[in-house]
């Protein structure tokens, strides 16, 4: 996996440092929803069953590069979206 300057220090933040690699590339891989920014990034979500929350995880232009990624309070899913 490929990380920005940005996500390797948001990492480092206590809401954030929980969040396993392992979440993020399942949400990757396997998105219940996938968005196009306006600016070209991807925002992909996913539901991680061990925290019983969706996921975002931001992406670059390229699909690959790790820009974000945070626990998304205001997502309720694809049937009933924020």
């Amino acid at each position: 996996m490929k990380f920005t300057q940005y996500f390797l220090y948001t990492r480092n933040r206590t809401d954030r440092a929980a969040i396993k690699l392992e979440w993020i590339e399942h949400v990757i891989n396997f998105p219940i929803k996938t968005q196009k920014q306006a600016d070209g990034r991807f925002k992909k979500w996913g539901f991680v069953q061990e925290e019983e929350k969706y996921l975002r995880v931001i992406l670059l232009e390229d699909e690959e590069t790790i820009h974000n990624a945070f626990f998304d309070r205001g997502f309720k899913g694809v049937d009933n979206e924020n």
